[in-house]
């Protein structure tokens, strides 16, 4: 992890640490806590899709796969939040496995679709299999979590928990993409066919970062299972999907730190746009339109071009200077 990156960290920590502070409205603690769990889906998406390159439209199946998971062996199995938490990451991993060894094969559109269809396979089954998800109405009376004698019921309790472990995702994260096997993951999304050539085992480094990413959404329905207490398929279905996914192209797809800008920026605009009541929808539509218009590169690639054309003027007046 570079000298910036443990500056930006440090920022971060910082600022998450002192929020609570001077936030003292235990509503606007609970929008921070579900942009952690957002946080930790779109850290994974942003490793798959703008450093492999691989597109993703059904990572709300891994995302509810974490959480029936572990909402049903709390509430049917007798299993502890927190042994239920690791198997459902096991799970998680074990189908993304299976998924990803034929969907990974496929390119582009043909990918896209494929894991949209794995998306909807999953929310078709979770309304159907009524015996054990409940159905559409879905089930509750899911147990909190419990660290210790330390139970985790409070809004601020849930804040401290998530982002920890946010951070802790983010820490691994960064230090994977500076490492041997994320300049293979850039050299897949720059090209495929010179990764192969060079030598660079393509298929077992796009299942690598798919099975990863699926985890990061899996520890997300886990905590958000134990955090709500009640679970149901609308919280698993398209419309998620996309939600993530759109995350991280506003915020950047070529930076984690653009997924976490992603990740504020749209799960804050919501409560923002309040005040504009039945026209917030229209607001909201038109800001992702003038992002998606004028910086096509993410906010963090707004920030990088501003910084650049920066430094050219200050080379410039020095140029002048001398």
């Amino acid at each position: 992890m570079g000298a910036k990156n443990r500056i930006s960290l440090g920022v971060l920590v910082g600022g998450l640490v002192l929020l609570p502070l001077f936030m003292r409205n235990p509503y606007y603690i609970g929008v921070m806590v579900f942009i952690g769990l957002y946080s930790l889906i779109t850290i994974g998406l942003s490793l798959l899709m703008g450093y492999a390159g691989q597109i993703s439209l059904g990572h709300a199946a891994f995302f509810a796969t974490g959480a029936y998971t572990s909402g049903i062996l709390t509430t049917k199995a007798g299993f502890a939040p927190v042994p239920a938490f690791f198997t459902a990451i096991l799970l998680t991993a074990c189908v993304a496995f299976l998924i990803g060894i034929p969907t990974l094969r496929l390119k582009g559109h043909y990918l896209a679709m494929a894991t949209l269809g794995f998306g909807q396979i999953v929310y078709i089954i979770l309304n159907a299999s009524v015996e054990f998800t409940g159905g559409p109405s879905g089930f509750g009376e899911i147990p909190r979590i419990q660290l210790g004698s330390i139970l985790i019921e409070s809004q601020i309790s849930r804040y401290c928990l998530v982002w920890s472990l946010v951070i802790l995702v983010l820490i691994f994260s960064l230090n994977l993409i500076n490492s041997r096997v994320g300049r293979a993951l850039r050299s897949i999304h720059g090209s495929e066919l010179a990764a192969n050539a060079m030598g660079v085992n393509t298929s077992k480094h796009k299942i690598q970062v798919f099975v990863l990413s699926a985890i990061y959404a899996s520890m997300a329905g886990s905590l958000y299972a134990h955090f709500v207490t009640f679970i149901s398929p609308s919280s698993f279905d398209l419309k998620f999907s996309i939600l993530v996914v759109t995350m991280v192209v506003v915020g950047g797809m070529s930076s984690v730190w653009g997924a976490l800008v992603g990740t504020f920026l749209l799960g804050l605009l919501p409560e923002l746009l309040r005040n504009f009541r039945d026209y917030d929808i229209l607001v909201y539509g038109f800001v992702l339109l003038l992002i998606m218009v004028f910086t096509p590169e993410g906010l963090i690639g707004l920030i990088d071009r501003l910084k650049g054309a920066q430094e050219k003027r200050s080379l410039k007046a020095q140029a002048k200077l001398s």
